[in-house]
């Protein structure tokens, strides 16, 4: 049988693993395994440290796996085309095999890659991995894309999620020259303020195995509520693939089936994995949302708002306490709870007025799972210039927004410190609160706290004027 050269890239696993696996099956076990960082991507204005110190973890982790199979994770660093075509070369393999990506530059640079590839007389083996229903494989009754969430999810649905490949096991001994996993300074970025988070498949299965333990069974009354380690926390896992998703899906099942309290929330999370889907399909549909509103008509919008409140929202300092937790949980994890992240982004774009793209940037460069497709589509459905987007009219009040999803505060104190002492009733709207409440909370507004750098209740008006006048209709409309 002919060698086999996988190139491993979100896939950073050695389980579930579609295109490993079938490489192994081609090649008799004699694969040799390939990874290469790209400079051109790593040299991207919006790649986070965070998130290459976790691929970095990560690919020590699968370098460890890979040494006790018997082998060595061969490395290189450079243009894509390049180093594939140099590497299989060297392994001598006539088989080059990786799972499919599906943001538009990286569908080009695949493409790139296999025309290189054949050129040189080898052969390329691609396959769908990174998602549980790939894109085109639903459509409408009239065979065009889903444009709506709920009927994607009930189309999906009719179909089986396939059961997750067992781990591959048997690779190829090789002379590719041998490289350490790379360090942050070396590929050019300093060490993140933000706190570590472990990558790798090891780290990834602890994190499922926790959530099926700790959460999944209360998962649908605790998965909106911050202050609560109720969601899985395996978003940087899938999107690096250091968990496979149909071993997540198999995984939470199995859970569920043990316990029947957990029927109801699985059901729920496999629901939430489909939003995955969804926003892959519409970029991949649909490349001008990469960089404009998918809706086109709102491209117009006419932002009023203004770089200071910019920056006071990067930091926290919007004197909205749900809001700056938020983004202080942001810049010191890497990291924000889903319900926050929807609050954060419609203050921004419904409060301060201020462009979508500005936060999906901001997002990108701290997200340790920041990922083009999942945080474009959440972005521009918050903003209400996506495809499945809320309506346009209807704008988060983060005051109420805070009481119903943190009533007793503790997310909010845990990242606003400064205000640990007020009481939970005063907590979400502390320019209300009594000045001798503050004064024994030890807040004094403008001073210790920021006071609202805007009013809601005027800029909600403001925001509806401007979105109307964008779209031409009337609120009712």
């Amino acid at each position: 049988m002919t060698r086999a050269l996988h190139w491993f890239r979100k896939d950073l696993r050695l389980d579930d693993n579609t295109a490993l696996s079938e490489a192994s099956l081609a090649s008799g076990g004699a694969v040799v395994p390939f990874y290469a960082s790209d400079p051109a991507i790593l040299g991207q204005g919006d790649i986070a440290a965070t998130r290459v110190r976790f691929v970095l973890d990560a690919l020590a982790d699968l370098s460890s796996a890979i040494d006790r199979a018997g082998s060595r994770l061969a490395l290189d660093h450079g243009e894509a085309a390049s180093t594939l075509v140099r590497a299989a070369k060297a392994a001598n393999a006539g088989i080059v095999t990786w799972n499919d990506e599906y943001e538009p530059a990286l569908v080009l640079r695949d493409a790139e890659v296999e025309r290189a590839l054949r050129r040189e007389g080898i052969e390329v083996r691609r396959f769908h991995d990174r998602l549980l229903v790939p894109p085109g494989a639903v459509a409408t009754g009239d065979g065009k894309p889903f444009l709506v969430y709920t009927a994607f999810r009930r189309a999906c649905e009719t179909l089986a999620v396939s059961a997750p490949l067992p781990p591959v096991k048997s690779f190829a001994a090789h002379e590719l020259p041998e490289r350490r996993v790379a360090t942050l300074q070396r590929l050019g970025f300093d060490e993140p303020a933000s706190e570590p988070w472990p990558g790798g498949e090891h780290a990834g299965r602890e994190r499922l195995a926790r959530f099926e333990k700790d959460a999944l069974a209360s998962y649908v009354d605790d998965r909106d509520v911050p202050a609560v380690r109720g969601t899985s926390r395996l978003s940087a896992d899938l999107k690096f693939g250091t968990v496979g998703v149909r071993r997540v899906v198999a995984e939470i099942q199995a859970a569920a089936g043990r316990d029947p309290r957990a029927k109801e929330s699985a059901e729920k999370f496999v629901a939430e994995l489909r939003w995955r889907d969804f926003y892959a399909h519409v970029m991949w549909h649909f490349r001008h949302a990469e960089h404009g509103a998918f809706r086109r008509e709102y491209d117009s919008l006419g932002w009023e708002g203004n770089p200071e409140h910019f920056e006071a929202w990067q930091h926290g300092l919007t004197g909205y306490p749900i809001v700056d937790a938020g983004m202080r949980e942001l810049l010191a994890t890497g990291f924000m709870h889903n319900r926050v992240r929807m609050i954060v982004a419609s203050f921004l774009t419904k409060d301060l007025l201020l462009d979508w793209r500005l936060g999906e940037r901001h997002f990108m460069r701290h997200l340790v799972d920041g990922d083009l497709a999942n945080n474009n589509g959440g972005w521009q459905w918050t903003a209400g210039t996506g495809t499945d987007a809320q309506p346009w009219f209807r704008v988060f009040n983060p005051v109420l927004q805070g009481r119903k999803f943190d009533p007793g505060g503790a997310y909010v104190k845990r990242w606003v410190p400064e205000l640990s002492r007020v009481p939970a009733k005063l907590l979400h709207a502390p320019w209300e609160a009594p000045p001798l409440a503050l004064a024994e909370a030890g807040v004094t507004l403008g001073e210790t706290y920021p006071a609202p750098i805007v009013d809601h209740g005027t800029q909600r008006e403001r925001a509806l004027t401007m979105y109307r006048a964008a779209t031409g209709k009337r609120l009712s409309g």
